[in-house]
């Protein structure tokens, strides 16, 4: 149980419902309400297809290259410092309006990279590095289909959550969502430095 609600609530932080839901509102502007709800469903499948496949092939891609846990534990706390800088000052670089118009934005840039980020891929990543057992697995597989389905909804009632929280309000959650991403990241990289200097 320890387990599924680090995942959970890890993931969520990186993937950051709330952040979504202007950009989802942007991207969709002017489709109808049926093309709306396909690209939710659609950006949540694509996310959990790519988060799945690191889940299930990071490791061999890993020993492939010859990569370390603490140095992909140091990579991933950087990456992710990287990502909660963002959220926390709200600089990022979003899609424009041709872009959009050119692709499926369900899969790109909403699918990924958008919610299965480089963020989401190596902190995902670095929890299969951690898995032991098959409580452990099971865990890991619940907290990555909660997190989807979150995802999923708030892009299916973004409206109904952008009226509720206002830009006010979801800006608050972004920053918030931002400091608790960069403590889960100075750990990661505390966390590396220890087992950098145990093995020296």
């Amino acid at each position: 149980m320890k387990f599924f609600w680090e995942v959970f609530v890890t993931l969520l932080v990186i993937t950051d419902p709330p952040g979504i839901v202007p950009l989802f509102i942007a991207l969709t502007r002017g489709r109808d309400p049926r093309e709306r709800n396909r690209l939710a469903w659609q950006a949540a499948v694509v996310a959990f297809g790519v988060i799945l496949a690191f889940a299930l092939f990071g490791r061999e891609v890993l020993a492939y290259l010859g990569v370390e846990l603490p140095a992909l534990e140091a990579a991933g706390g950087l990456l992710l410092l990287l990502v909660a800088l963002e959220l926390l000052t709200g600089k990022s670089d979003e899609p424009t309006a041709a872009e959009c118009e050119q692709i499926n934005v369900a899969f790109v840039p909403l699918g990924t990279p958008l919610l299965a980020g480089p963020g989401a891929i190596v902190a995902t990543m670095l929890f299969v590095q951690r898995i032991h057992n098959g409580a452990q697995v099971a865990g890991f597989a619940l907290a990555l289909c909660a997190v989807v389905v979150v995802l999923w909804l708030t892009m299916r009632f973004c409206g109904v959550i952008h009226r509720l929280l206002r830009d006010t309000g979801v800006e608050l959650l972004t920053r918030i969502a931002g400091l608790l991403l960069s403590a889960i990241a100075v750990q990661l990289v505390a966390e590396a430095i220890r087992a950098f200097v145990k093995q020296g």
